[in-house]
Order: structure tokens, then sequence, then C-alpha cells
């Protein structure tokens, strides 16, 4: 029903965000810790902000979840389809670790890095790995194959590349897609720094 809202940020709490769209106030529920840029100073004076959004009717509610770029959105609906995961739940996946975090996680098989994330017991955190880690071994991801199991992510530039594309291709992006949005990021920024560098690329 929604893709995205515009409009000025009105308040921002850590959880919240309002946004004041054509004089109607939409209250967003949105990740801990998420950069919403221009939200720092928010009121009437504050630039016009595009909110990728996501609705969930309920019988006693319908609620607003809002994120800064379509990719976390994305996941958030990925996370979603996985048996036993709620928006509440969701929302604290992406609270509790960056998406390039939680995507090397899938990819190793941390159970113990999701079981880490409040509201995620043991039984949750394998069917999650059960559901996503197919998405990263299917036609068209980029998954390192001379890497064990558990092995530690490359943190060099090039290997924070394949990561980042392999993060942007596990949510949906075509490969040909990913690979130019993260040499346009690593073009602006240090990739040496995986989340910086996933982020920049989600950027639209």
């Amino acid at each position: 029903m929604y893709e995205y809202l515009e409009g000025r940020p009105s308040s921002k709490t850590a959880a919240r965000l309002i946004l004041d769209v054509g004089g109607i106030g939409y209250d967003l529920a949105v990740p801990l810790g998420l950069n919403f840029p221009g939200t720092e100073e928010p009121g009437p004076k504050a630039k016009p902000l595009r909110v990728w959004v996501h609705l969930v009717v309920r019988e006693d509610a319908h609620t607003l979840y809002g994120f800064p770029d379509l990719g976390g959105r994305d996941l958030f609906r990925v996370l979603l389809k996985v048996r036993g995961v709620g928006p509440s739940l969701a929302l604290a996946v992406l609270s509790s670790l960056p998406v390039a975090e939680f995507l090397v996680a899938l990819r190793d098989g941390d159970r113990a890095r999701l079981q880490a994330i409040k509201g995620v017991g043991k039984k949750t955190a394998e069917q999650i790995l059960l559901d996503l880690r197919e998405k990263l071994t299917a036609p068209g991801a980029v998954v390192p194959g001379a890497e064990a199991a558990g092995a530690t992510p490359p943190t060099t530039a090039s290997g924070n590349i394949e990561d980042a594309v392999q993060a942007l291709t596990s949510i949906g992006f075509k490969e040909n897609d990913a690979r130019k949005a993260v040499k346009r990021a690593a073009e602006s920024v240090d990739a040496d720094d995986l989340e910086l560098l996933v982020r920049t690329a989600l950027r639209p």
C-alpha cells in the first residue's frame, strides 16, 4: 500500500519518527541507531526526508515501520517471511546488528551472534539461518566458495567489496546492479569500513 513517504521530520526519538507529510503527522516505528538524514534538528525548518515504509495491519492497530533506505526496508520484509519472526523481532534484529554484520552472520551460520539479539532464541536463530542462508547460495548470489563455514570474513578492501556485493544480492539486488552500486560507493568512502560501504551503496 505504501512504498515511501516524503515530508519533514517533526520529532525523532530513538525508536520513533514523526514525519509531517502535507500537514499529516505519520508515526513511524524505526530501528534503533539508524541515521535518518535531516532529523538532527526536526521541525518546520527541517529539510524534506524520504522514508521507506512498511505497513502492518492488525485488528487492534495499523503500524508503519520506517527505514532510511530501500535496502533496510526490504531486509525487514525478508525477515518477516521467516517463521516465528514478527515485526517487533525483525525491528530488533535490525536495531541490534548493522545490515552488513547481519548478512555476514547469515553467511557464516553464526547462530550465537543471532542469539545475542534480544528476543532471538535458539529455535528462532536456527529458523533464520534455515530460511535466509538459502538466499545467499541462490543463483546469482556472490558467495566466497573457498571459505570454510565459520571462517573469519575478509577485512581487506577487496574482501569487503565482495562482502558488500553479497549483502546487496542477498536482499534482492541483481549482481550487476549490486557491483555498480558498491563500486560507486567505494569511490566516495573508505572500502575498509564494510558497514559504511554497504550503507553508501544502498543510497539512491
